[in-house]
């Protein structure tokens, strides 16, 4: 049996007919090809094989790559150069977009708001993912969490107790430094100004931890001096008018003097303490009394920093019981009670529990916005593909007569790829002109601050590749389509017909619509979402109901300034109370009453604190017994009022007059009031004990019920004047409850924007594209409509006729997008306990919109082409 011949490398063989010019090829295969042989004989296959590739690559000469000028094919013409190839197929380009200025119109209009709105998600995303990314420590910083059981739910929460940062960093040697921190509202006086400010107390390590970057002082002992505050470069502007402020004096409260000791540059949005603008020494929280050092007592942020190639898994595990065991003897059951760290990475994009663990969070948003920005481009570029393929009639002889002349495939890809390219750094131009313009809109509806590097080299280089990128993507389908012409069948008039069953450019089509459908879906549905959170029974008036901290002088003088309120006319209720209504102000476990168990000890209630006339001042309603006032009966000051779910918790069948057990006293329950919404509309109501003003937790904030007979100006002026009489060195500061509660919804809200904002965008797109696709065929069905015509079809059936593909178009595109959206959006309503139900309108609503789009967008080119003389028809065919 006769061996084979073995071959040589063939892509080395590929390259050399690639390059090499034709009048040499056979020559130079024939030598290459014997001297192999030779070598695999003398050296062995592989060694041959290495040579050939090496003998193919020195051959790469410009002498072997031109045409000879002795060629007889080739004697009449000179040489092209690839510059002037080049210069040629962009001459080409540009005539051709000239040309066809309504598809070059559609095609640039579409790529520049796809990539436009691309670039503004891209832009978004980079910043949710670099959020708290920039610190030089990043990889090994962390919080401290805890996590225990209540109700039979494992439970985590970022508040620990005080000694905690201490005994970490003494007494485990993975733990390089930690530090305590805890925010603050405090007003800051120079001079003549005065600001209400949020800041922070923190330890001195906290700037060690962080590396904040300073202007001026020293981050080592800026937080050491007891006198010292640290302020940010805005607010130093703001005192001093400069941020020369080191050694300059504030005034914290109109009661203590600080020196600056340190200026820091503003922390860029994307960071978690962006909103802070000064800090203080943790020390003076500790002096002023405030806090404790009762490790059963979690109101503290505890952040930590490893040492270096330490693994933060053996370190938690080496960590997680020191809570339970200072615990013992304080808490009955400590059993899972634990401390856990969570990466600094992970603190924004990662913050919803699930079973006591951190997932998801606004990752989910990132990803989901992730995938609109790929499909918007996507979409874009099937625009430019559908456009494309559908002028290929058009451009089917101009195939032809290229490969007739001799035109190479690779060269023809080429000249339709620099077209694309061409017609995307048009589109890229545009969008740079768009982003600009939209992004001052975009930063409200995101709440960022986002602006393009101009000055970046970086940023030139990366929209240069975006655009390059779109115009491969867009362009590379069409240029192989095209440059697979066959001269002889485009000669003869026999490529496929534009109404064939099924083309690639129908499931284009079908595929625009679908992710346009699903974006519908989402967007109605996060409406509706929306909107049912909005109209739930909150359980009180929100209308003219505002709450305000007392701050300075107002607690010694509160009884004065209540009866000034009311006497006033500007209120109709004051109540003192332990928070806003709209926020949880504390919670409490270890209650214990007539019938509970061991086990209901875990059980959490949220907490509210009054003195007196809280039904009236909140408009909550009283089930049963009375409300807590103080005045009247003195011994309310241990009442306190349970609402409906509590009451159900504590399977109580008469509550009032119950004597229940928490804070080392008994309390007696004097009322039941109707649930509220404490927290977020969208989750179920906690139980909820109201308690009178014996509290160990102060009563540090009025809520007031302004009187409605009055204008709301007139109402707040007058109650400024009087916190004023008061309390003249603090300004008035006030929030109102439904401004509070709507700011609530603020998270879906922006999404539901979003969502919105891009589904318009999408089918903007998708019409566009549909439009010259419309255009295109009623372009190429000019005969068969002036036909019809002659023999008597209505102008109706015509325009049913060109319309009637886009609509069986739109219909399979509902059918496989709603699912899809179905799917995504019962997924996203999972995170919601309070959600709505995914209804057949919805659905039908999606699928109205979509068909009503397609019409308004066809039926313009449709009725045009159904309305041309006939005559003038046929004569132009």
């Amino acid at each position: 049996m006769a061996s084979v011949r073995p071959s040589p490398p063939r892509w080395a063989t590929r390259l050399l007919r690639l390059f090499c010019a034709p009048q040499r090829l056979d020559e130079l295969e024939d030598d290459l090809d014997e001297l192999f042989q030779q070598r695999v004989e003398m050296e062995g296959l592989r060694q041959a094989r290495w040579r050939y590739w090496r003998d193919v690559a020195s051959l790469m000469r410009p002498s072997l790559m031109r045409r000879q000028s002795n060629d007889p094919a080739y004697r009449q013409y000179p040489t092209p150069s690839y510059t002037d190839m080049i210069r040629n197929y962009l001459t080409v380009a540009f005539r051709n977009l000239a040309r066809a200025k309504s598809y070059t119109f559609i095609n640039i209009a579409g790529l520049a708001v796809g990539m436009a709105a691309s670039a503004l998600i891209i832009l978004w995303i980079q910043s949710e993912l670099t959020y708290d990314r920039f610190y030089n420590k990043t990889d090994r910083l962390f919080q401290v969490y805890n996590r225990d059981k209540f109700s039979g739910i494992t439970q985590a929460w970022e508040t620990t107790p005080r000694p905690l940062a201490p005994v970490l960093k003494q007494d485990y040697a993975d733990i390089e430094d930690a530090s305590r921190y805890r925010p603050t509202t405090f007003i800051l006086t120079t001079n003549e100004k005065n600001l209400s400010i949020d800041g922070a107390f923190a330890e001195p390590a906290f700037l060690n931890l962080f590396d904040l970057p300073f202007i001026t002082g020293n981050p080592r002992t800026s937080l050491s001096e007891p006198a010292g505050i640290v302020i940010t470069k805005s607010l130093a502007e703001k005192l001093f008018g400069t941020t020369q402020a080191l050694g300059k004096i504030i005034q914290v409260d109109h009661k203590d003097s600080f020196s600056v000791t340190g200026v820091l540059d503003d922390l860029p949005n994307n960071s978690r303490f962006s909103h802070v603008s000064y800090l203080l020494p943790y020390t003076y929280f500790i002096s002023s009394g405030w806090g404790s050092d009762d490790w059963a007592s979690n109101n503290e942020y505890t952040f930590v920093l490893l040492k270096d190639e330490v693994d933060p898994v053996i370190t938690e595990n080496k960590i997680k019981h020191v809570t339970a065991q200072r615990l013992k003897g304080v808490l009955d059951d400590v059993s899972n009670r634990q401390i856990f760290l969570h990466p600094a990475r992970k603190w924004h994009l990662f913050s919803e529990q699930e079973n006591g663990s951190l997932v998801d969070g606004k990752i989910v948003t990132v990803r989901l916005f992730g995938l609109i920005a790929a499909f918007i481009l996507l979409i874009a570029a099937v625009n430019f593909i559908n456009l494309s393929t559908a002028r290929s009639e058009k451009r089917a002889k101009e195939v032809g007569i290229r490969k007739v002349a001799g035109a190479q495939k690779r060269s023809l890809i080429f000249q339709f790829i620099s077209e694309s390219v061409l017609l995307a750094l048009f589109a890229g131009i545009v969008a740079l002109l768009l982003i600009a313009l939209c992004m001052p809109l975009f930063n409200t509806v995101t709440g960022k601050q986002l602006s393009l590097p101009f000055s970046s080299i970086d940023f030139w280089l990366t929209a240069l590749g975006f655009v390059l990128l779109t115009g491969i993507l867009a362009g590379s389908y069409p240029a192989f389509y095209l440059a697979n012409f066959q001269p002889i069948r485009v000669l003869k008039g026999t490529l496929q017909p534009v109404t064939a069953t099924f083309s690639p450019r129908k499931g284009l089509v079908v595929l625009q619509f679908t992710f346009a459908i699903v974006l519908i879906i989402a967007t109605l549905v996060i409406q509706q979402q929306i909107q049912y959170g909005q109209n739930r029974e909150s359980g009180y008036d929100q209308n003219n109901l505002l709450f305000s901290f007392l701050h300075g002088d107002l607690p010694s003088h509160y009884d004065a300034l209540q009866q000034d309120l009311i006497r006033s006319g500007a209120a109709v209720s004051v109540s003192r109370s332990l928070g806003p209504l709209t926020e949880i102000n504390s919670r409490q476990w270890g209650l214990s009453w007539p019938g509970s168990t061991k086990a209901d000890k875990d059980i959490e209630f949220d907490r509210f604190g009054t003195d007196a006339n809280f039904l009236k001042t909140t408009g909550a309603k009283l089930l049963s017994g009375r409300e807590i006032n103080v005045r009247q009966y003195p011994t309310d000051s241990t009442a306190v009022m349970l609402n409906e779910t509590a009451v159900k918790t504590m399977h109580l069948k008469n509550p009032v007059g119950t004597t229940i057990h928490f804070h080392d006293r008994d309390w007696h329950i004097v009322g039941v009031v109707k649930d509220f919404v404490f927290a977020s509309p969208y989750d179920p109501v906690n139980p909820v004990v109201v308690t009178g003003p014996g509290s160990p937790i102060g009563l540090g904030w009025t809520s007031i019920r302004l009187n409605p007979a009055n204008t709301l100006a007139r109402n707040l002026e007058t109650t400024e004047a009087i916190f004023k009489k008061y309390n003249p060195a603090y300004p008035f500061a006030y929030t109102f409850a439904d401004e509070s509660y709507e700011a609530k919804f603020a998270d879906e809200q922006r999404v539901g924007t979003l969502t919105s904002l891009f589904s318009g965008l999408t089918i903007f797109i998708a019409c566009l594209g549909l439009f010259g696709l419309a255009a295109y065929t009623a372009q190429q069905r000019t005969k068969e409509i002036g036909i019809r015509k002659t023999l008597g079809a209505s102008v109706t059936s015509i325009v049913q006729l060109l319309t009637k593909e886009f609509i069986y178009l739109t219909v399979i595109a509902f059918v496989i997008g709603a699912p899809i959206g179905w799917y995504a959006m019962n997924k996203w309503l999972q995170g919601y306990t309070y959600r709505i139900s995914i209804g057949i309108n919805t659905f039908t609503i999606a699928l109205s919109s979509a068909i009503v789009i397609v019409l308004l967008t066809v039926s313009f080119q449709a009725i045009k082409a159904a309305l041309i003389n006939p005559v003038k028809s046929l004569r132009s065919e």
